[in-house]
């Protein structure tokens, strides 16, 4: 439940081991102590013809193998809610949404790790059923195994925030009451708030968003404290640089190939920054997550694990 503190996840996670499809390769030392997993990890893949259409899943398999594997954060009969970005009705080549391949690869860790059920959704901005559709995202999920949850107005329900500006929210309470949220965003630009990580993802769990416009940097800072984030991944296979959130040129996009995992969901918003050219300080989003003390903004104090595939 999202009721535990870091604290409390940190001890359990270090008393749970880490279950994994693979050995990761810090792990493959032979040390006699089993070493602590990262705190963070950055994949990047250099496509060739035969490999780029499966990059997003196998960069998103390794970052979480690096970083422990799914089995550190989800024990057997967890029910696991797999948060991307579905606010937009466009399709996976223009970056408005998380790619469905990134969600279809945690939806089989998280079941493989023994989740006794995964959900997927997000309170969308466009239509749900053609954004869910159209993304590739519903398609994808469900033929993973994960149950597919369209986030009803009438159901949220108003909780205690107990942040400087969100006292008491609507949320979606079937995704406050699952064991494990995942936070998968895509990594792009937003005309309000320059960017739009995985802080800012936490805007599809609530309802009266225009709440959260009277001062973004701190309402996204309260709901971020709230939910207590564990794991997140960062999709950063293609990036919107413009117009976004919504995007809609090809020309606005472009292709990394690039996936981050970690349990700091300030490091992997500043690495996103970064990514999308802009000093991770700059950004009131970001800087107002290190100054509640849910991360660091120099992610590279953490000594991210680092791979490449091709």
């Amino acid at each position: 439940m999202l009721n535990r503190t870091r604290r409390e996840f940190l001890v359990e996670s270090s008393a749970i081991g880490f279950a994994t499809l693979a050995v990761p390769s810090w792990a493959r030392a032979g040390q006699q102590e089993k070493p602590q997993p990262p705190g963070m990890t950055i994949g990047r893949g250099r496509p060739s013809p035969e490999a780029e259409l499966d990059l997003p899943r196998r960069l998103t398999e390794r970052a979480i193998e690096e970083l422990g594997g799914m089995g550190r954060f989800v024990r057997k009969g967890d029910v696991v809610w797999v948060k991307p970005n579905i606010g937009w009705n466009r399709s996976a080549e223009l970056a408005a949404n998380t790619h469905p391949d990134v969600v279809a690869a945690l939806v089989r860790l998280a079941l493989s790790a023994g989740a006794k059920t995964v959900k997927v959704g997000d309170f969308t901005c466009n239509e749900a059923r053609l954004s869910y559709e159209n993304s590739g995202i519903a398609p994808a999920a469900k033929a993973a195994g994960a149950e597919i949850v369209y986030l009803e107005p009438s159901r949220f329900k108003d909780m205690k925030i107990g942040g400087n500006r969100l006292k008491e929210h609507p949320v979606y309470p079937e995704i406050v009451e699952c064991d494990l949220v995942i936070n998968v965003p895509v990594c792009k630009h937003h005309s309000q708030t320059t960017v739009t990580l995985c802080m800012k993802n936490y805007m599809g769990v609530v309802e009266k968003r225009p709440v959260f416009h009277q001062d973004l940097p701190t309402t996204i800072a309260d709901i971020t404290q709230f939910m207590k984030p564990r794991l997140c991944v960062l999709d950063a296979t293609r990036i919107l640089t413009a117009h976004g959130p919504t995007g809609g040129d090809p020309k606005d996009v472009k292709t990394l190939n690039t996936v981050a995992a970690g349990v700091d969901i300030v490091a992997l918003d500043a690495f996103g920054c970064e990514l999308l050219g802009h000093k991770p300080a700059d950004i009131a989003t970001v800087a107002m997550g290190e100054k509640y003390g849910l991360g660091t903004i120099d992610y590279r104090a953490l000594k991210p694990r680092e791979f490449e595939l091709s």
